[in-house]
């Protein structure tokens, strides 16, 4: 799974209208057009070329979002649905992004999801447990955790893939 495509199930599964993707990019920091936004969830043709030379024009239709794009969106998501936390004496005014290249995004696509809807252990087992997977919550938390702790497991796509599910049912019926 890539990048957009883990933004277009996430717009359709919390429902989010454009404008609000919009306000969710300049929260976490991104400035982006609806323009911008509307290209960034259309889906790429990558797998498709049959023989098929791609327009130029066509081929400028997607916009690819980045790891640090799609964190700074998420961010943007915890600050759009929990609202601004004011930062503690000492503490930076922005947190930094923690994604390395070597850590998977679907780790923190979990871990931001959490925070952002306010979500127990039990909750996200729920998700996915209506997505068709069963995980126990020794697994969930190893998932959750950072990167280096001895008990830390990288999240594959079919359990970023079914969350993802799992929300559109939870939320959408």
């Amino acid at each position: 799974m890539d990048n957009n495509d883990i933004l277009i199930r996430l717009r359709y599964a919390l429902d989010i209208k454009n404008t609000d993707m919009v306000e969710i990019f300049k929260l976490g920091g991104i400035e982006a057009t609806k323009a911008e936004v509307l290209k960034m969830l259309t889906k790429s043709n990558d797998g498709y070329h049959d023989e098929v030379d791609v327009d130029e024009a066509e081929n400028e239709e997607n916009v690819k979002i980045n790891n640090m794009k799609l964190e700074s969106f998420l961010n943007g998501l915890i600050i759009f649905k929990r609202g601004k936390q004011e930062p503690k004496p000492g503490q930076p005014d922005s947190p930094a992004l923690p994604l390395k290249t070597n850590e998977s995004i679907n780790n923190i696509l979990l871990k931001k999801l959490k925070i952002a809807l306010a979500l127990t252990s039990e909750d996200m087992i729920d998700i996915l447990d209506k997505a068709g997977v069963t995980i126990t919550k020794g697994e969930l938390g190893a998932l959750l955790r950072k990167q280096g702790h001895k008990n830390y497991k990288e999240c594959g796509d079919k359990y970023a893939r079914n969350f993802l599910k799992g929300l559109t049912v939870t939320y959408r019926g």
